[in-house]
């Protein structure tokens, strides 16, 4: 029997008792239908992620480290990916994926490269292409699916050889036609940044999401498929691109050789080299490579303790992502009745979606509005959610780029609508049969009325 010291005892008892305190906290949850909310997504956690928190919280390296490192290992196989780099969000994930389009030791394009992208999503797929000094060309999408129009990307395409790259999400789970969108992307030579940040888990004709792009990203933010409370991750095939991304996560730091093996600096995990010749504007100098920067980067990294919990949320992802998918089915079950009033979510053909959330469009002739629906699902303690920012172009950040698309309604119909007529539920973990059950009376109870 391994007998512990004393501080280790300590840090023993403590992790017991946090064991305890959450397997007791959960045992003792209760839900009262109409008086508690039912979440519309929300974290998947049990006394091992607390218990990993706390035992890194306790130790002496809280900054990526060994936790981190591990997983930027684990994680590329569950995109289908050779290579990754963790950071901070899916926000800095893809601010790091369209970063690395600038740099001179890849693609080096230079400002005000056009990019192709949805003008319906969330804004952090469209930021970026700002952020970094590109300039976004807009698509409108299609019903039911929402998915970026692969018919007006071929237009745009055929009429603007300035277009060099394109960028979407799929729209939470439920992929395009991957095999026209990458006969197009062949084409037409464009590099494809994959957002996977509401994918996680889905699939194309057998292959998943996120490992069709030349870079790809995903989130861990809590309401996504799995968490560690923030949290992105950077996929690809190349080394030499994750080598790039990890300097401009990094401050634009050079030296990269410790970030795909376990452990830190101080375990022997450095390449040997680090005090060199590195700086060619001084080439006489004996200089820190660790202090030496090829890329102007940024500080996007995540705290080892995010990491240690993202490793045991991978045990769990099977059972949530089949949890997604059943509940899925359980919520067509409750609005097929209602197809006439609504455009339902539909797979789209040879996809196999690990569905983020239900998402429907209120018809434009049906006898109540989407605030109609909203108000009373709300009123009935059920979370509901817009899909995202619908048109961005209608949000006063982005008014400066709408005047060239002219008449939004006429340049983006199904956007607009959109906009004004769509939302969706969640089909996360934490929806059990009870809350289904009382989810299809409110839903009933309103049809009734209509």
């Amino acid at each position: 029997m391994i007998q512990l010291n004393k501080k280790d005892s300590k840090l023993e008892k403590i992790l017991q008792l946090v064991e305890e305190y959450i397997d007791d906290k959960r045992q003792n949850e209760t839900w009262t239908p109409g008086k508690d909310w039912i979440a519309y997504s929300g974290p998947n956690f049990d006394k091992n992620e607390y218990r990993e928190a706390i035992n890194t919280l306790l130790g002496e390296w809280l900054i990526f480290g060994k936790n981190a490192r591990n997983f930027e290992l684990a994680f590329p196989e569950h995109l289908g990916m050779k290579y990754g780099c963790l950071t901070n969000s899916g926000s800095s994930a893809n601010l790091l994926m369209m970063s690395a389009l600038k740099s001179k030791k890849l693609f080096n394009l230079p400002e005000g490269t056009k990019v192709l992208t949805p003008v319906v999503g969330f804004p952090t797929t469209i930021n970026p292409i700002i952020q970094v000094g590109f300039k976004p060309v807009f698509v409108d999408v299609t019903l039911p699916d929402l998915n970026l129009d692969l018919d007006l990307v071929e237009e745009k395409l055929k009429n603007d050889p300035e277009i060099r790259v394109i960028t979407f999400a799929h729209v939470l789970g439920n992929p395009p036609n991957m095999d026209r969108l990458m006969e197009l992307v062949d084409k037409y030579n464009l590099i494809f940044l994959e957002d996977s940040c509401d994918a996680l888990g889905s699939f194309y004709d057998g292959k998943k999401l996120g490992s069709y792009g030349d870079i790809s990203t995903c989130s861990f933010f809590p309401a996504h498929h799995m968490t560690m409370g923030e949290g992105g991750f950077i996929a690809m095939n190349s080394n030499k691109i994750r080598q790039v991304i990890s300097s401009i996560r990094d401050w634009g730091r050079a030296c990269y050789c410790n970030s795909m093996k376990p452990g830190n600096v101080t375990e022997a995990t450095a390449c040997g080299n680090r005090f060199k010749n590195w700086l060619p504007g001084l080439k006489e100098a004996v200089y820190d490579h660790r202090y030496v920067f090829d890329e102007i980067g940024y500080n996007l990294k995540p705290l080892d303790l995010q990491a240690s919990m993202g490793l045991q949320q991978l045990d769990k992802l099977p059972e949530m992502d089949t949890a997604r998918r059943e509940n899925f089915q359980k919520l067509s079950d409750i609005f097929k009745p209602y197809e006439e009033y609504l455009h339902l979510p539909v797979a789209t053909d040879k996809s196999d979606p690990c569905w983020f959330a239900y998402l429907m469009t209120v018809k434009k002739d049906a006898p109540f509005s989407k605030q109609d629906i909203v108000n009373h699902l709300e009123g009935a303690k059920i979370q509901t959610r817009s899909y995202f920012a619908g048109n961005i172009l209608t949000h006063p950040g982005y008014y400066h780029m709408a005047d060239e698309y002219g008449d939004l309604n006429q340049a983006f119909p199904v956007a607009q609508l959109v906009t004004t007529n769509s939302f969706f539920l969640g089909t996360f973990i934490g929806l059990t049969d009870k809350k289904i059950k009382y989810i299809k009376e409110a839903v009933d109870s309103f049809f009734a009325s209509v």
